[in-house]
């Protein structure tokens, strides 16, 4: 995680990514920057949602889904941010819809920033979540919520260290409190301008044989979309058999997310 002028190149990605968004139900005419909002459930995912959006906010259903979706709004530093809750899950390997509906967003929606919010006093159960979304995207911020609990129950947490560890930002907050909001309005901000470039840490260990197959599909994947974002991640759901992503590239889709990212 390294912190840089302003790339200017980020600021047309909201423009690029308008159409898929919009397949996805997000509207982003007017705002500057899509945030997504995910977490495991009893995070406080929802009370940091309400905090950041206070009454800027409505609900409806994803498009072909029975998942209820929040969206909201605010304004930092002169941009306008709109943010999806997404469901509260506790992986995205899309065993159920609501893993679906997370995962797809990221993947198809690519949000310029990722906030991924976990539970202070519970770290080691939420982690699982937070480096899976990191195998997606590069774009995102730690909120490191119920920092409160955590103390209360002498439970400290070195969130420098888990920050250099995870290679992204990473913001202590209570945000029933309204404790830390500013921070993780400042990291989301530097991120999504690109102040702040993440090089978020991936787990790399598969048998070697795993890793052969890996790095063979990777390669027939880069052939056919040269400047596709988290190749391997896609690889490995491949191999997992994950029809959904199999789909997407009989489909081409995955050449649309190359747009997105030239």
């Amino acid at each position: 995680m390294t912190n840089q002028p302003p790339n200017q190149a980020c600021e047309t990605c909201p423009a690029q990514r308008s159409a898929n968004l919009l397949k996805l139900g997000v509207n982003m005419e007017d705002w500057d920057y899509a945030v997504a909002l995910a977490g495991n459930p009893n995070t406080g995912k929802s009370t940091v949602f309400n905090a950041l959006t206070g009454l800027r906010q409505h609900t409806g259903n994803w498009p072909g889904k029975t998942v209820t979706r929040a969206e909201g709004g605010f304004v930092f530093a002169d941009h306008r941010y709109k943010i999806v809750d997404l469901p509260g899950t506790y992986s995205l390997l899309a065993t159920s819809l609501d893993e679906e509906v997370a995962r797809d967003f990221l993947l198809f929606g690519r949000p310029d920033v990722t906030i991924v919010v976990v539970d202070a006093s519970r770290l080691e159960r939420n982690l699982n979540l937070a480096l899976q979304v990191l195998e997606i995207t590069e774009r995102a911020v730690v909120c490191l919520n119920l920092i409160d609990e955590a103390k209360r129950h002498n439970i400290q947490v070195d969130e420098r260290r888990l920050a250099r560890d995870l290679g992204v930002p990473v913001v202590p907050t209570s945000a029933r409190y309204g404790r830390g909001l500013s921070e993780l309005l400042q990291a989301i901000d530097d991120v999504a301008t690109g102040r702040t470039i993440c090089q978020p840490h991936r787990f790399e260990a598969e048998s070697p044989m795993l890793k052969q197959t890996i790095n063979q599909l990777v390669t027939k994947l880069k052939g056919a979309f040269p400047n596709l974002p988290n190749a391997r991640w896609v690889a490995m759901r491949l191999l997992d058999g994950d029809e959904r992503i199999a789909e997407a590239v009989r489909k081409g889709e995955l050449g649309e997310l190359e747009k997105l990212d030239s």
